[in-house]
């Protein structure tokens, strides 16, 4: 391949080649390869390899490709070589520096990787460089999409040519949760800056146009992204490239967005979220994972997402959406404050506090993500003094106190309330799902009311107020609280709370700070 030097990709011939990878006295990041499917073995050190820009990555799948194996270093660096064990189901990846490897490792270690939904297992190698050869056929065409990404040169414009657009038309196969235009850029924007963003429905499928600022981004994002899930089994990414080089938004909405042009109106759709939400998706750590082929495990946002089209299965077999809390304030609690505060995470049914323990509740969420998402982000957190535990019941339901049996007040069915935050399927709220902060957002403020008026308001829920900040309408508003405990207690206390003319506050935890 002229031309092509900067990247190799090969499949290593011959046993003495193989030798240095399986010979245990390289430690191969202290591991012997000749282990079988690159399990552990006996030969087992303890000591780790020290950083190297070769990565070993081990339990491959057998049917993985090295695309998929090259996926998971793009996001990180330049890759510039790889070398694939089939029989081992192994790889060596080299990336362009050791700082984006250590980058790569550092990540990996708090988030599993995944090819093919099985979790690979990844780990410096005692390699400094790999010495492989690219005349294998089988990887060529590898070799090209890598080399076009990553080293475009005059000897590949024919592969750059082919890949010029940076918009890609992505098709949703198997749609079974709603997916909006803020997941969309949530994933995407992973891979470079995404400027716009136009859906719509056709042959009875959602489908999109995004446009990158960068014809490379698009390809990075079609080789890390074609083929995966959104969610768990379910939403798969089908991507493209358009024929389209730009794309021409008229209107932000819920349908369309032009990033680079904030303002534009909204026209017929719903107006597009406040620009402080559009930016938690620059955060590294944003809502849908960071990496190629691990979108899932359902992150807050999905998992609430998926709630939505899951509310008519609440019943199935085995999903229970009831809670036990335990560890509760027995002279502070009641129905009312677990409706107000696990109803951030979902649509609460019914509340039972038990009568003979009473530092401990039942709660029916809609259904079992929901009962997830509430303990995945309650488990663990102070509320009136008490670090609370947050565990799945072995209950399906939460039953009502017999006719005539007066049970004090300690159970409440909440199935009509019109405070549930995710009856409307695809409402914003479910975009706006985050872990209790000590920043509350604001929202339903009336015209007439002041930040000393709303700073009085949360200074006697108990708390100090730290900062404050109104949105640009007045509306909305951020208040930090000086800890996560106080914003709780806030929430609870001052959610739906009256504010006159019958307008009532909507309190939310934030992933912004002031």
């Amino acid at each position: 391949m002229d031309g092509i030097s900067d990247v190799a990709v090969g499949v290593k011939r011959g046993s003495d080649e193989l030798s240095m990878y399986n010979s245990p006295n390289t430690g191969m990041s202290g591991l012997s390869d000749g282990a079988s499917n690159g399990s552990d073995s006996k030969k087992l050190r303890v000591e780790e390899a020290p950083p190297s820009r070769v990565i070993h990555i081990r339990k491959l799948p057998n049917e993985a490709s090295e695309t998929e194996v090259i996926a998971l270093g793009l996001p990180f660096g330049k890759v510039t070589n790889i070398l694939t064990l089939k029989g081992k189901n192994q790889a060596f990846l080299e990336m362009g520096t050791e700082e984006a490897a250590i980058t790569m490792v550092n990540y990996y270690t708090t988030v599993t990787p995944h090819i093919r939904n099985a979790p690979v297992f990844i780990q410096y190698s005692n390699h400094k460089e790999l010495k492989t050869d690219a005349t294998n056929q089988r990887t060529q065409a590898v070799l090209q999409a890598v080399s076009a990404v990553q080293s475009p040169s005059s000897d590949v414009q024919d592969v750059l040519a082919a890949v010029s657009s940076p918009v890609l038309r992505i098709i949703i196969d198997n749609m079974f949760y709603p997916v909006t235009l803020d997941v969309l850029q949530q994933i995407f924007s992973k891979f470079g800056t995404v400027m716009k963003i136009i859906t719509f429905t056709k042959n009875n499928q959602f489908q999109a146009l995004l446009q990158f600022s960068d014809p490379t981004n698009a390809h990075q994002a079609k080789l890390a992204l074609d083929g995966q899930n959104i969610y768990n089994s379910c939403c798969t990414l089908r991507i493209d490239f358009s024929k389209l080089v730009n794309l021409n938004v008229k209107y932000n909405n819920d349908k369309s967005r032009d990033y680079t042009r904030p303002e534009l109106p909204a026209g017929d759709g719903q107006p597009a979220l406040d620009p402080t939400v559009a930016a938690f998706s620059k955060d590294s750590n944003s809502l849908l994972g960071k990496i190629p082929g691990a979108l899932n495990p359902l992150s807050a946002a999905a998992a609430a997402a998926a709630a939505a089209g899951r509310v008519a299965l609440a019943g199935q077999a085995g999903s229970s959406g009831v809670l036990l809390v335990s560890n509760l304030n027995e002279e502070m609690v009641t129905p009312q404050s677990l409706f107000t505060l696990f109803g951030v995470y979902g649509d609460v049914q019914r509340v039972k506090i038990l009568y003979n323990k009473k530092d401990s509740a039942l709660i029916q969420m809609s259904d079992s993500n929901q009962a997830q998402l509430a303990m995945s982000h309650l488990n663990g957190q102070k509320m009136y003094g008490k670090i609370i535990r947050v565990t799945l019941s072995k209950h399906q339901t939460v039953a009502l106190p017999r006719d005539g049996l007066d049970d004090q007040g300690l159970t409440k069915d909440y199935a009509n309330s019109p405070l549930h935050r995710f009856k409307k399927p695809g409402s914003k709220n479910f975009q706006n799902i985050f872990p209790p902060s000590a920043t509350l957002h604001l929202s339903n403020i009336p015209q007439d009311v002041t930040e000393d008026d709303l700073r009085l308001l949360f200074s006697n829920a108990g708390g100090t107020v730290k900062a404050f900040k109104f949105f640009q309408d007045r509306k909305m508003a951020l208040i930090q609280m000086s800890t996560v405990e106080e914003a709780i207690q806030a929430l609870i206390d001052l959610h739906n709370y009256n504010m006159g003319a019958n307008q009532h506050l909507r309190v939310s935890f934030s992933k912004s700070t002031i």
